[in-house]
């Protein structure tokens, strides 16, 4: 089947055709569509090997256009050589070129400079007029958008100012931050320290040392006792005498029969620090 609408009238109501129609129409109007893509693709296709073709007869003719400038150049060095030496006829063609090339040189640039900045002013200054009332409505100053408006010179400098505030606190940080930075140690330092640090060491080893030697440390404890009790004994006795002479002979003979409980308690703590001596020198 070819596909195509016959076109012939139906015998019942056209409503009930609609359907068959849309989908006959669904399946055609594709086809129809790329069959029109695929024409245009074929005549762009042809129409750019012509336009090849005639871009490279148009190359053709610009070099011989080139070779005609160039012959005429000649033709006019030979003329004026007819009057005048080859080199001078050739310099005076140089310098009309140069001149030719100056003129069309400055009036490029002037109109280059008409042209800067190479940014569409006119949008930009409308964004920022709708961004202003945007921003701030009819108190919106439409004069600070002109550059040269005493608004706009007030505008700049405020803002200069506050980027230059910025850049000193910028600075004034970063200098603090290098002030509070540690300067890395040199070797000749590096070494120094470690030599005192290893001294340090040595010195606190030796004195955890003696700290951890029980015998040491008992004879130290011994001797601190046999002063401690060698001070109360004079002490004691001292105060015994002292007593002695100012109270009655009664309470000295309590205090005397009381002092040989002492003197007795006194002995057998000697005898055990002796003892005890003794053993850690064992």
């Amino acid at each position: 089947m070819s596909g195509r609408h016959t076109g012939r009238p139906s015998q019942g109501p056209a409503i009930r055709t609609l359907p068959k129609t849309l989908k006959l129409v669904a399946r055609l109007a594709p086809r129809q569509l790329n069959d029109e893509i695929a024409l245009a693709k074929v005549e762009l296709k042809r129409k750019a090997t012509q336009v090849g073709i005639a871009g490279a007869f148009f190359g053709v003719a610009l070099v011989f256009m080139a070779l005609l400038v160039i012959a005429l150049v000649v033709a006019a060095i030979l003329g004026l050589a007819t009057i005048m030496p080859g080199w001078l006829a050739a310099l005076i063609v140089a310098a009309f070129f140069l001149v030719i090339v100056a003129i069309a040189s400055l009036i490029g640039i002037a109109k280059f400079k008409k042209a800067m900045p190479l940014v569409p002013e006119d949008t930009i200054r409308g964004i920022k007029h709708d961004l202003g009332i945007a921003k701030e409505g009819s108190d919106f100053d439409e004069s600070i958008l002109d550059p040269n408006s005493p608004a706009a010179k007030a505008a700049k400098a405020e803002k200069e100012a506050a980027a230059q505030k910025a850049k000193a606190e910028k600075a004034a940080k970063e200098a603090a931050k290098e002030a509070d930075a540690v300067k890395a140690p040199t070797e000749a330092e590096l070494r120094s320290r470690l030599k005192r640090r290893r001294e340090h060491l040595t010195g606190v080893r030796d004195e955890l040392g003696e700290q951890l030697d029980v015998k040491k440390q008992g004879q130290a404890l011994l001797q601190s006792a046999n002063g401690k009790f060698q001070e109360s004994r004079e002490f004691a006795a001292a105060k015994f005498a002292d007593l002695g002479d100012s109270v009655p002979e009664s309470l000295t003979e309590r205090l005397a029969a009381r002092w040989k409980d002492l003197a007795a308690f006194a002995t057998a703590a000697v005898v055990f620090v002796v003892a005890l001596r003794k053993l850690l020198k064992k």
